[in-house]
């Protein structure tokens, strides 16, 4: 299971509070900007300076761009096409980490064989050298990094995955389904959905880190309900423990970040 991810623009956090309800708009003390790029499909952006690392799923493309606005392209080009339901796939995220950037590449487009550099997390030196990390992954979607490691969401496995510094992974937490009240469904198909309850996929899609806990972001599977999505949070050290609920009623969160101030910026793809 993967979110629907072609996204041609890419830019703004909403600000949200616990308990309350998005708005598409821009919170206080924030300014929206929007940039897009002809023919480019953009899929995650991270900040390296005064700088913004851009991918790009349509041409398998790293972006800067830089805050004159201009797009520098950098590295190689990623394996990218369309998956097997139609949706683009390739490079998901980037970011810096210490003296080299590490990618989230997505999984393999269906009209290619599977090659080394799929499903994979990458690393990039700085003459531009791809070295893979670990390619034990599903669909790894999102990523952060730690002093001392990097945490992963696959989103296909419903889990937080985390890479030591040697590459070696170890399953942090894997997210039971998330359950549906069937009157929610009823809409959709009363003839199918009559049961008491319905579950979906949690898939996990944003992941960040702060005073030692991991904030994931989980989109929710199929049929995709309009506030279905939640955030949770789990201890980074600490292995199985139950996940704590701190935002839901979320339609379709892809990413997370936190603000000076200690404030959760949650970006949503909208209802499906």
């Amino acid at each position: 299971m993967r979110p629907f991810r072609q996204m041609t623009i890419l830019v703004a956090f909403l600000l949200l509070a616990a308990g309350t309800a998005a708005e598409p708009a821009v919170a206080p003390g924030y300014r929206l900007e929007s940039f897009s790029k002809a023919g480019a499909a953009f899929g995650g952006l991270s900040r390296d300076g005064e700088a913004l690392l851009v991918t790009d799923l349509a041409n398998g493309r790293l972006y800067r761009r830089m805050p004159a606005g201009d797009f520098e392209a950098f590295g190689p080009v990623f394996p990218h096409g369309l998956d097997v339901i139609g949706d683009p796939t390739g490079p998901y995220r980037v970011l810096r980490a210490g003296d080299k950037l590490v990618v989230a590449q997505g999984w393999t487009p269906a009209d290619v064989d599977a090659g080394p550099y799929d499903h994979a997390l990458i690393a990039i030196d700085s003459a531009g050298r791809r070295r893979v990390i670990n390619a034990d992954f599903w669909n790894p979607f999102d990523l952060v990094a730690a002093a001392d490691a990097y945490y992963v969401v696959d989103s296909a496995r419903n889990s937080v995955e985390r890479l030591g510094a040697d590459g070696r992974k170890q399953t942090l937490m894997s997210f039971r389904r998330l359950r549906q009240q069937a009157t929610a469904l009823e809409t959709l198909s009363p003839t199918e959905f009559n049961k008491g309850s319905y579950e979906v996929d949690a898939v996990p899609t944003g992941i960040t880190l702060r005073q030692g806990r991991l904030y994931v972001a989980l989109f929710g599977g199929f049929p995709f309900l309009a506030g279905a999505g939640k955030v949770v949070s789990i201890p980074e050290k600490s292995k199985g423990a139950e996940p704590r609920p701190e935002v839901d009623g979320l339609n379709a969160p892809v990413a997370l970040a936190f603000d000076e101030k200690g404030r959760m910026l949650i970006l949503e793809h909208g209802l499906y």
